[in-house]
């Protein structure tokens, strides 16, 4: 599978969807401070992702689930349980969220996607390590989505 790696803001990127790096939904979202991705999207795009995405209850690691994407000029946004319990990110919860947010990605046809580094940042992974277990779960899957992996440029 084809992806690009590129620097910027993920919600400034021209996909009809993009992947939001999130817990596993055990603690409401209105008790969290949302920081990162997360707290981009609730900044620009509103609360309503996260109402949503707190319907579907505790998130199995790794799993991925969708909601529309409030106020954001995107499609949807799928939101992965990419960290653990214990805010960390595993090689297992960073494969498992790239293929489940694939999965969900070509089921409901979408031509192109935004991800970013899972498990950097509040995952307390470095960027490398996350880009290089994404980039090697990219590898096995097949898919005609456009994908792009985004390293936040400051």
């Amino acid at each position: 599978m084809n992806f690009d790696n590129v620097e910027g803001d993920i919600l400034n990127q021209d996909v009809e969807v993009i992947i939001n790096s999130w817990n596993r939904n055990i603690i409401p979202w209105w008790l969290l401070l949302p920081q990162g991705v997360s707290g981009a999207i609730k900044k620009v795009g509103g609360t309503k992702p996260f109402k949503e995405v707190a319907k579907f209850g505790a998130i199995p690691l790794g799993e991925a689930r969708l909601t529309s994407s409030g106020k954001l000029p995107f499609e949807a946004i799928i939101h992965v349980a990419g960290i653990n319990m214990f805010w960390f990110a595993t090689r297992y919860s960073i494969e498992q969220s790239v293929i489940n947010a694939m999965k969900i990605v070509d089921s409901k046809g979408y031509k192109s996607v935004a991800f970013p580094l899972i498990g950097a940042g509040s995952g307390n992974r470095s960027e490398q390590w996350s880009l290089e277990i994404m980039q090697s779960a990219f590898s096995n899957i097949e898919s005609t989505a456009k994908v792009k992996i985004v390293k936040y440029f400051k």
